[in-house]
């Protein structure tokens, strides 16, 4: 473990704990098993399934942020990453495995960090479809609130163009 970068990594989190612990063991997996650099712009691309502690070690060790918008967020919840190479299209998924040992908080983190990687993550290599890389869209104004939207979130209603706080949804229900 490099202790250097883990110390990094709590320094931009705040504190340690297990949550920073499993972003971190899983970008010195991806790291490791694909040959990862630190991304200066999108030449990684993350795809995390949970806005948790773990997406701030992500953010340090990978380079991967929302605003590059090479970290992006499908929140199923899970304690999953995707690591995408642009330069190769080589993509690997690590998931947590649930763990039912009673451990202490400080305990499940040292577990996290040094056990053998396939006992703490379910490691597959996948085929995805490469994320578009990030666009600038043009701001659109919004007619009931006056303020600022890319135009990809804005809406028509009543024949306005509005963003999406001010937008009605339409719902039946279902």
């Amino acid at each position: 473990m490099n202790k250097e970068l883990w110390n990094k990594c709590v320094e931009f989190h705040g504190h340690q704990c297990p949550g920073l612990a499993i972003g971190f063991r899983a970008c010195e997996i991806a790291v490791e098993k694909m040959k990862l650099d630190f991304s200066q712009d999108e030449e990684i691309v993350c795809i995390t399934e949970n806005d948790a502690c773990g997406v701030d070690a992500v953010q340090v060790i990978t380079g991967c942020t929302m605003g590059k918008g090479n970290l992006i967020l499908k929140d199923t919840g899970k304690m999953a990453f995707t690591f995408v190479s642009r330069k190769n299209r080589d993509s690997i998924r690590l998931m947590l495995k649930y763990d039912e040992k009673e451990m202490e908080r400080e305990e499940r983190q040292q577990y996290i960090l040094e056990a053998p990687a396939e006992d703490v993550f379910k490691i597959e290599w996948v085929n995805i479809e490469l994320p578009e890389k990030a666009r600038i869209f043009t701001t659109v104004i919004c007619e009931k609130c006056n303020e600022g939207a890319p135009e990809h979130k804005i809406r028509l209603q009543e024949g306005k163009k509005v963003c999406l706080d001010c937008v009605d949804e339409y719902s039946r229900g279902w």
